[in-house]
């Protein structure tokens, strides 16, 4: 899988989201203060989806998506769309950004955990009719998502009675994931991407340390996180590519974790099944590339380029650290991509769309350089 050039993840990537353009972040405003009704709003959504993905086959990407254009945040839209999961409103975010802070909202497990008719079926469809002869890439969130935001972040989580016993609860979200997979697959996506970043919280010793306080045992969860996305994995056909996004939070270009992968290489990169990992490395943040030499055949995909400003990386710097990290993954199994989307919620960070689509740019002549 690694090696095979033809599939994802491509030398060039993107994680998969991008800035909303002002009509449509008016119609949303418009909706939210019920001045539009919804067919309106899915009107601007499908023209702006239409515009963007002619914008990135313009600019070369092997595969595209909507942008998550339909989405408010990254992960609750789809998260509390799954039978059993409602939203909440939340006196503040679950975990403190360096700045600004997003609109506070949050999801509680309130039934047994299914897949159910979602949504979001339906927004792959419209991409996919989109995308012609190119790749559709659909995101979601992470199972472990679920899971961190219900059970670990919370601290007022109780369980309802079906999962007081939590091995339930882990086999009832891979179970609902596994169905996503199917449901995604028949409706013919064939690249599939899971965002998470509780990995990011893991590599945190900050945040380690007040989990432990609390009483949380990060190896035995991040096992359990290995453990349920491979259950996952198992009902990924054999053309179907599934890949992780790992992040340290991204939010108007504000962050909310710190700290380099060696807490979770081993547990992560040495026992998760999936394709590939998108991992963000544009800052001192991320530390360095030693932890990746737990990698196994899995392609990495190195988001040495920032989304979250506007300035452009210098070309043989990028370059250099791609030689660094391939001391650790032959460069054969690298790729590269922006450390992130450059809108993880309807806000999106603070650079103009005309300055994504140059680092976009960007990152292609450096790919085509380097892995020419």
């Amino acid at each position: 899988m690694a090696n095979e050039k033809n599939r994802p993840p491509f030398r060039y990537d993107i994680v998969g989201s991008f800035l909303r353009p002002e009509a449509l972040k008016e119609k949303r405003e418009a909706f939210a203060a019920g001045k539009a009704a919804a067919a309106e709003l899915k009107e601007a959504e499908d023209a702006a989806i239409r515009d963007l993905v002619a914008k990135e086959k313009e600019v070369g990407l092997k595969a595209v998506t909507d942008g998550e254009f339909r989405r408010r945040y990254w992960h609750l839209d789809f998260l509390a769309a799954l039978e059993g999961i409602e939203e909440v409103g939340a006196e503040h975010w679950s975990v403190a950004f360096k700045g600004a802070q997003p609109k506070a909202a949050t999801v509680k497990i309130v039934d047994k955990v299914d897949f159910g008719n979602h949504p979001f079926l339906e927004h792959f469809r419209y991409l996919q009719s989109l995308a012609g002869d190119t790749l559709a890439k659909m995101t979601i969130p992470s199972p472990s998502m679920l899971h961190l935001i219900c059970c670990v972040r919370a601290t007022d989580y109780a369980p309802i009675e079906r999962y007081e016993d939590e091995a339930r609860l882990f086999e009832d979200i891979a179970l609902a994931y596994q169905k996503a997979v199917r449901a995604f697959y028949e409706a013919g996506c064939r690249y599939l991407q899971l965002d998470d970043t509780s990995w990011g919280e893991f590599c945190d010793p900050e945040k380690r340390k007040a989990y432990e306080a609390r009483g949380f045992d990060l190896d035995k969860i991040e096992r359990a996180y290995v453990t349920m996305v491979n259950r996952v994995l198992e009902a990924k056909p054999a053309d179907m590519t599934i890949t992780m996004h790992i992040c340290r939070g991204n939010f108007r270009s504000t962050w909310f974790s710190s700290g380099g992968y060696e807490p979770v290489a081993e547990i992560l990169f040495g026992g998760c099944h999936v394709d590939g990992f998108f991992l963000e490395y544009d800052s001192d943040r991320a530390g360095g590339f030693d932890p990746l030499k737990h990698i196994k055949d899995q392609r990495v995909v190195l988001g040495l380029v920032t989304s979250k400003t506007a300035d452009l990386e210098n070309k043989d710097d990028i370059k250099k650290r791609i030689e660094e990290a391939a001391k650790f993954v032959p460069l054969d199994q690298l790729c590269l991509s922006p450390q992130c989307g450059f809108s993880s919620t309807e806000e999106g960070n603070i650079l103009t769309e005309d300055d994504q689509w140059k680092k976009l740019r960007l990152i292609r002549e450096i790919a085509e350089e380097v892995w020419h």
